[in-house]
């Protein structure tokens, strides 16, 4: 319960409004349970002494509105009132299930949109820092883990709570020595059995919460490597990564549910005992049997209502805390902190009329590693076309990712028209840029809803699709598919050749109609023919447009206006092309 009020504070108001009205609900079907449990003696006493019920001033008005006049006469009337409790009764637990049901799982909708949401948003060092399977198993697994093992079951926790007070409280006015010893009894074995179990769940939380991200991470790795895999023969490997997180994930949640449901049949077999006892008990007293039969019958209603709350309470106590490492994960992500402009289009205006400059700029990933790049000045006038080589890992892409504002230099600044970029503005000045990427992403939909990414497919602009697959070199492959532009590419691009994947690229970067175009080797997996054709369309591009290209191949950014040659120490170089060729062959 504690747990779960950790959550309380990510829910809507809607949602909280909701949890009120299923609170009042369920305060409803407490109600219905003591008038069901208490009108078992009225309907008793009818069938066995209707004489006793004829003569009690509390049915007097009923006698009266229905006119009886011999005692027999009640049974009927009787009868009809107990079973209408009974009918009411269910009618309203399967309003509260439903209701219990429907909020838990929209709850979880809400809070499962919401950590997706807050991951995106985070910046792009976070994202460095992160392992994918870890997120996508707080999104999917955990959440859903959160939905069936917190939310539901702290929620039939609350009404089976209520319920069961309900319970022993009308037990308690029938017969208060009984119902007291019997309450008491069952609460001491139920404590007694989660001070046995608390460890255990809690070393099953962890195991449950720490092996569905590394079974995530062995699917992740495995499928999306298959073409290796294969080569490699290393299935087995991958099988054993698997296992080796699957069997010991499902021993903790099989365990769990042993731990929650096995009270039950001891407490069932303790309850009888206990009512055979008292059926005892009561027909030694005046009257015998006869006499004794309607309290008995309350009380045995009132014990079979009575276990089965209490086994559902513990059940669901179990069941959280065999969650607890879960949540306390999902709350985590639930925590990451939202942009505050996050509601606005267009939070700040960023000018891009003149150029870029870094001044005085330095990066490293942490204090204690070496500088990628150290002490760059740089200004690139907006219209120019700019070359990036060096190295292999020499720091290229950090300076691209500079530029665009993905990351932030230790040292130094970054000017775009002399306005200094930073965590407010950084927003603003990427809906400028257009980047393209070693490795594309694309998603199995089609070409068209490929190229314009991220835009809804109602909302796409075919003409501006064409357009942009026409200056990358695609027109003539889209022109040859039977579906053109609706054709589906498949997961990932899989029917497509790397250079097609690359080209789709260069589409979709022009198709954001961007004012700076960023090509991260995106030739690198074309042919010499193709690049060319490629790097032809780009120089022919907008005088207008800014463009960066990271290049192994010098010849690549033969009509660049400058090149940029990052050395091994951070720093930069910068000349023509004629003036790096004669560098080259020095």
């Amino acid at each position: 319960m504690l747990d779960a009020i950790k959550l309380w504070r990510f829910f809507s108001l809607r949602r909280r409004r909701q949890f009120w009205i299923v609170l009042i609900l369920m305060l409803a079907v407490s109600i219905s349970e003591i008038i069901g449990i208490g009108a078992v003696i009225p309907f008793l006493g009818a069938l066995t002494i209707p004489e006793k019920i004829f003569d009690n001033p509390t049915f007097l008005p009923l006698i009266n509105i229905l006119e009886l006049s011999e005692p027999s006469q009640i049974v009927l009337p009787i009868t009809i009132l107990f079973l209408t409790a009974i009918i009411v009764s269910a009618i309203l637990r399967l309003l509260l299930l439903y209701a219990i049901t429907r909020l838990s799982y929209a709850a979880g909708a809400d809070l499962s949109v919401d950590i997706y949401k807050r991951t995106l948003y985070q910046d792009y060092e976070t994202h460095l820092s992160r392992n994918s399977s870890e997120i996508i198993n707080g999104i999917v697994y955990k959440t859903n883990a959160v939905i069936s093992g917190v939310l539901n079951p702290t929620l039939t926790l609350i009404s089976q709570s209520i319920i069961l007070l309900s319970i022993v409280i009308i037990l308690c006015l029938i017969n208060f020595t009984v119902a007291l010893s019997v309450s008491i009894g069952f609460g001491i074995l139920y404590w007694i059995i989660i001070g046995y179990t608390k460890a255990q769940l809690k070393r099953n939380s962890v195991a449950v919460a720490d092996k569905s991200t590394q079974m995530i991470k062995s699917l992740q790795e495995g499928l999306g490597g298959i073409r290796d895999v294969i080569i490699g023969n290393c299935q087995k490997f991958y099988c054993r990564l698997y296992r080796d997180a699957d069997i010991p994930l499902r021993r903790a949640l099989g365990d769990n549910v042993f731990i929650s449901g096995s009270p039950r049949y001891l407490m069932e077999a303790i309850g009888m005992i206990i009512i055979v006892f008292i059926a005892y008990l009561l027909t030694q007293n005046e009257g015998g049997m006869i006499g004794a039969l309607p309290t008995l019958g309350a009380i045995a209603l009132g014990g079979q209502k009575l276990l089965p709350a209490s086994q559902q309470v513990y059940s669901t106590y179990s069941t959280i805390k065999g969650t607890k490492k879960s949540l306390d994960d999902v709350v985590m992500l639930l925590e990451q902190p939202l942009p505050k402009n996050i509601n606005t289009i267009s939070p700040l205006s960023v000018a891009f009329n003149n150029g870029i400059k870094l001044e005085n700029l330095s990066f490293r990933y942490t204090p204690d590693s070496a500088w990628v790049l150290k002490n760059i000045n740089l200004s690139i006038a907006k219209g120019s076309r700019i070359g990036i080589m060096g190295e292999t890992g020499g720091g290229k892409s950090t300076l691209i990712d500079i530029i665009m504002g993905l990351i932030r230099p230790s040292n130094g600044k970054l000017l775009i028209d002399d306005e200094l970029i930073n965590f407010e503005n950084s927003r603003a000045w990427q809906s400028h840029i257009a980047h393209v990427p070693q490795n594309i992403y694309l998603s199995d939909t089609s070409i068209s809803e490929n190229i314009a990414f991220g835009v809804p497919r109602d909302e796409v602009n075919i003409k501006q699709v064409e357009e942009a697959a026409k200056k990358a070199k695609l027109d003539d492959l889209i022109g040859s598919w039977k579906d053109g532009y609706e054709a589906i590419i498949g997961e990932r691009g899989v029917k497509l050749s790397g250079g097609q994947r690359q080209r789709i690229g260069i589409a979709r970067a022009l198709y954001k109609q961007a004012d700076l175009l960023v090509f991260d080797e995106a030739t690198n997996a074309l042919d010499s023919n193709t690049e060319r054709e490629v790097m032809s369309a780009i120089n022919n591009l907008n005088k207008d447009l800014t463009i960066l290209i990271i290049a192994h191949r010098l010849t690549t950014l033969k009509q660049c206006d400058l090149i940029i040659s990052i050395g091994s120490g951070g720093e930069l170089n910068v000349g023509s092309y004629k003036e790096m060729v004669g560098a080259e062959y020095k």
